[in-house]
């Protein structure tokens, strides 16, 4: 059974622990959760909305996994993941609906696809994101999975500032298209932003950067979402030393 993380935040001990969200209803709350993040925060066109969920055909051929606040019962974050052969049967990855991903064929080992990650404004912080990691490393370890990938977003709501300032960070640290080249179906608008304009790095993609992950190509403009899209590439053989406690069985 997963550990339970004890985590104190303005004087109250919050008792997180991770699980597989199997059945219907677990997966309504993670739509719900999704809904709300996306929504409330990108303001994102969702199919579902109607409903107060977030969903789509992805997520019946998906493993979901999520956060849970025990103090409270609710679940404060989530993802979900797509292996190859799920993705085999319906000819895709999610990924592959805004990009063109080439050498995606030439890739040695079990690709497992990462998406639709979020966390509850109330509990972004290193533990939660911790918990969730923990219940990713134990589905890699379980799957021998040779690569992690996905998309990882940055709000458009400023009209790209953000983004491109935050690319041209990317692009000279974590830009890498030895495995794999990402090209965007939708580029984003150009945009002459000065090279002193800083921006900050969305926490979730800074994570997957600290574990090692590289970027393989430009973002994709994903405007049902109001987001950037940046394609990520995590192989389990290059992960960060510093962070491999979160998966001590994949190095």
């Amino acid at each position: 059974m997963t550990q339970i993380a004890r985590i104190s935040d303005t004087g109250n001990e919050r008792r997180l622990q991770a699980e597989r969200l199997i059945g219907a209803k677990a997966l309504q709350e993670a739509q719900a959760l999704r809904f709300n993040v996306f929504s409330g925060e990108f303001n994102a066109k969702l199919k579902g909305a109607e409903v107060g969920l977030d969903m789509d055909d992805y997520d019946v051929h998906c493993a979901h996994i999520g956060v849970r606040d025990l103090n409270t019962g609710r679940l404060v974050a989530t993802t979900r993941l797509l292996d190859h052969q799920a993705a085999s049967s319906l000819g895709r990855f999610y990924s592959e609906e805004e990009f063109s991903l080439h050498g995606l064929v030439h890739l040695k080992g079990p690709i497992l696809e990462i998406g639709r990650t979020c966390v509850d404004p109330a509990y972004r912080n290193g533990g939660t994101i911790a918990v969730l990691w923990g219940e990713l490393a134990e589905v890699l370890n379980e799957g021998g999975y040779s690569y992690l990938m996905g998309c990882a977003s940055i709000p458009m709501q400023d009209g790209g500032i953000q983004a491109q300032a935050i690319m041209q960070r990317l692009r000279e640290r974590y830009l890498c298209t030895e495995h794999l080249q990402a090209v965007p179906k939708k580029p984003l608008p150009t945009l002459d932003v000065p090279s002193n304009v800083i921006a900050e790095m969305p926490p979730l993609l800074k994570a997957y950067m600290r574990l090692g992950a590289k970027i393989c190509g430009e973002p994709c403009w994903d405007e049902d979402f109001q987001v950037a899209d940046v394609f990520i590439l995590l192989k389990r053989d290059e992960l960060c030393p510093r962070y491999a406690r979160h998966f001590k069985a994949a190095v």
